[in-house]
């Protein structure tokens, strides 16, 4: 019943960096590619996506 079917990750951590009050994390939500940076520490917490420098949604392959 429990732990017989391992999903696969819906959500990966593609790449994190630690500030002194918490972090940065860009994770990738891998079916549909879309990146979003995500912010950790001192209980300001957030998600959004990440956008290029044309303001486009950042979206892996």
């Amino acid at each position: 019943m429990f732990g017989k079917d391992k999903k696969e990750k819906r959500f990966i951590i593609k790449e994190e960096q630690s500030l002194g009050f918490g972090a940065l994390y860009i994770v990738v939500d891998t079916h549909t590619g879309v990146n979003y940076l995500m912010t950790v520490g001192s209980g300001q917490n957030g998600v959004t996506p990440l956008l290029d420098s044309n303001g486009k949604v950042v979206v892996d392959k």
